[in-house]
């Protein structure tokens, strides 16, 4: 059976903004061994599901900077560190990059951005009848175009490697899930 490392030292490496790096010392409870682990400190972030009364999908493009290149995504962003609920982040990241404003806003689901190197967790927010309520907001580090998707063409652009983003792609999941009344989102 796997057992949790037991980490027996944990030193600061750098603070770059958006993320800490830390070093972590950690012994192997198979092998006893000392292992040195990079992890990724970050605060927590959130996707919005956002869901028009015509059944379609609020979505946003962007250019990403890691790859290169310009993505289909759901809206979304970093918590601030002072917000401690997710819902209300991605209400407002919802209306400060689209405009857009709905009904029932809630968790529908949360996963690891990275077990692998990353500390945090991506939250997913459904809302529903999300409607053009006002202008955008963007953050002096935004550029985005809102699109309409309908539902029923998310797979087919997942399938086409329209939608690469691995978070939103997970999202999404859950979203066809929740659909089949599989996934029950949080009241």
């Amino acid at each position: 059976m796997i057992q949790p490392w037991k980490k027996i030292s944990s030193k600061s490496i750098g603070d770059f903004r958006i993320f800490k790096l830390r070093s972590d010392l950690c012994i192997n409870p198979r092998t006893g061994k000392e292992h040195d682990f990079f992890v990724l400190d970050s605060v927590h972030w959130v996707n919005v599901v956002a869901l028009t009364p015509d059944q379609q999908i609020v979505m946003v493009e962007q250019y990403r900077h890691g790859s290169g290149t310009v993505e289909l995504e759901i809206p979304g962003g970093m918590m601030d560190p002072h917000e401690t609920d997710p819902v209300a982040t991605g209400v407002r990241e919802l209306r400060e990059e689209t405009g857009y404003q709905g009904d029932h806003a809630r968790l529908l689901t949360h996963v690891s951005a990275n077990p692998a190197i990353f500390s945090n967790t991506c939250y997913t927010i459904i809302v529903e009848n999300c409607q053009l309520q006002h202008g955008v907001e963007f953050d002096a580090g935004e550029d985005l175009v809102t699109k309409l998707i309908p539902l029923a063409e998310i797979p087919a652009l997942v399938a086409a490697d329209k939608i690469q983003h691995p978070l939103v792609v997970a999202a999404l999941y859950h979203l066809d899930l929740w659909q089949r009344g599989i996934k029950k989102p949080a009241s």
